[in-house]
């Protein structure tokens, strides 16, 4: 079938449908609040679950780190009992009298001399540092998340924007060609032509609309909050980011000194190096006191009862001169996760350098190519002004003024995705920089 019999039988098949949604008045709808970028930032931050389970990992090694700690503390405990029995001795007649006893014990612990306890709590400590660096990257993690989400929501608004635009070009262009028909002075396939565009206009509002919604959704989850869909977006945007236009290495220096990921592993490597110590303390001996009073007899405190009381102190001494080889495969396990924690430091140093340079290229790029779609949407606007007065004119075609306004919408989209490519880009660089 020809493309002019072809879009003939699809305007004929869509005119009723077009002309119900012509004379049905358009339904009043409530305005829907607004959600700004920092509104979205800040939701995120206080709801993402990924961020509030890096807290709480956060907590718990923290919690670890004074565990490890108790044991280097003076330790107090007391002990007690009491009870009833007889006395009765071999030889001697067998007595039914029933006596009471007791016994109270009060030690106090501290250990004077351990180098796998101290350096374990050492160790637990800089593991402790390193939740927390791995926490602050997760908050990066959720506010570059969040920022990408929020633009890709404004872009496919933007879009329906674009695509209401289009329609109602179309609407118009429709009633044009309508009178020209009728007059005679253009032919019945330039109004089949126009209704088969105007249907085509309106499809693709309905599934920029549906993207839209989509993205709206994407950024609830985003958000880390559960809501209704009825929200718009503002039009905040990200400035330029300070440096985005000069030499790279500055800002590579940059994000290897801000890069929560790389003092997570620096501190990931302390911790190991500290375990390596408390492993290697296997091979020394630890030290500890102990002091301690006991009473006992039959009444508690009573010295008139006969109570005994006795105390004791002094310092313990413990050497492993011999474990199995338990000690010496401690220290060689420390060594291997050394190793792979300085492998994965250098891994992550390169990679933070090409997260750079990607984006700063990309900032770059997307820049240059916002003037380019700023001059193309220009153009086509004008084009597609100069085809509705020819036509109106009788001097141009229907199909010219059909290739001037897909021209304007499509200059008019690519206008968006441009706007879109350079927000996304500066929010890449944002989070390869480390910065919040």
């Amino acid at each position: 079938m020809k493309p002019a019999n072809a879009a003939l039988l699809l305007g004929l098949l869509l005119l009723p449908g077009l002309a119900l949604a012509q004379a049905a008045p358009p339904a009043a709808s409530a305005p829907r609040r607004t959600i700004r970028l920092d509104e979205a930032v800040a939701s995120a931050r206080a709801h993402q679950p990924q961020l509030r389970q890096a807290q709480a990992q956060a907590r718990a090694a923290d919690a670890r780190t004074r565990e490890s700690r108790a044991a280097l503390l003076p330790q107090l405990s007391l002990s007690g009992g009491v009870g009833l029995g007889t006395s009765n001795v071999a030889g001697r007649p067998t007595s039914s009298t029933v006596q009471g006893s007791w016994s109270g014990t009060a030690a106090v612990d501290q250990v004077l001399f351990d180098a796998q306890a101290l350096e374990s709590y050492r160790a637990a400590g800089a593991t402790a540092s390193a939740s927390r660096a791995t926490e602050r990257a997760a908050e990066l993690d959720v506010d570059s998340g969040v920022r990408a989400a929020y633009f890709a929501a404004r872009a496919q608004r933007d879009l329906v924007t674009v695509a209401q635009e289009t329609v109602k070009n179309d609407e118009a262009h429709l009633r044009q060609v309508q009178g020209f028909v009728d007059v005679g002075t253009q032919p019945a396939i330039a109004l089949a032509q126009t209704r088969s565009q105007l249907a085509s206009a309106r499809l693709q509002l309905i599934q920029a609309d549906n993207a839209y919604a989509s993205a709206r959704s994407q950024l609830l989850q985003a958000m880390g909050e559960p809501g209704s869909l009825d929200f718009d977006v503002a039009d905040d945007t990200l400035p330029a980011v300070p440096g985005e236009e000069g030499a790279v290495d500055p800002l590579v220096e940059e994000a290897i000194a801000a890069r929560p990921e790389l003092a997570s592993l620096l501190e990931q490597r302390r911790a190991e190096q500290l375990t390596r110590s408390a492993a290697r303390g296997g091979y020394l001996p630890s030290v500890s006191a102990r002091a301690s009073g006991t009473e006992f007899g039959s009444r508690p405190l009573d010295p008139s009862r006969g109570n005994v009381e006795n105390w004791t102190a002094g310092i313990n001494l413990s050497w492993s001169l011999f474990d199995g080889g338990l000690t010496r495969a401690r220290v060689q396990e420390a060594q291997a996760n050394l190793d792979a924690i300085q492998a994965q430091e250098d891994a992550l140093r390169l990679s933070i350098r090409v997260a750079v340079e990607q984006a700063t290229l990309g900032v770059r790029a997307a820049s240059a190519s916002v003037a380019a779609a700023d001059d193309a949407l220009t153009s086509a606007r004008e084009q597609l002004r100069l085809a509705e007065g020819r036509y109106q004119a009788g001097a141009g075609s229907i199909i010219e003024l059909g290739d001037a306004q897909v021209a304007a919408s499509t200059a008019a989209a690519t206008r968006v995705q441009a706007a879109y490519n350079l927000a996304a880009a500066r929010a890449a660089l944002l989070r390869a920089l480390g910065r919040r």
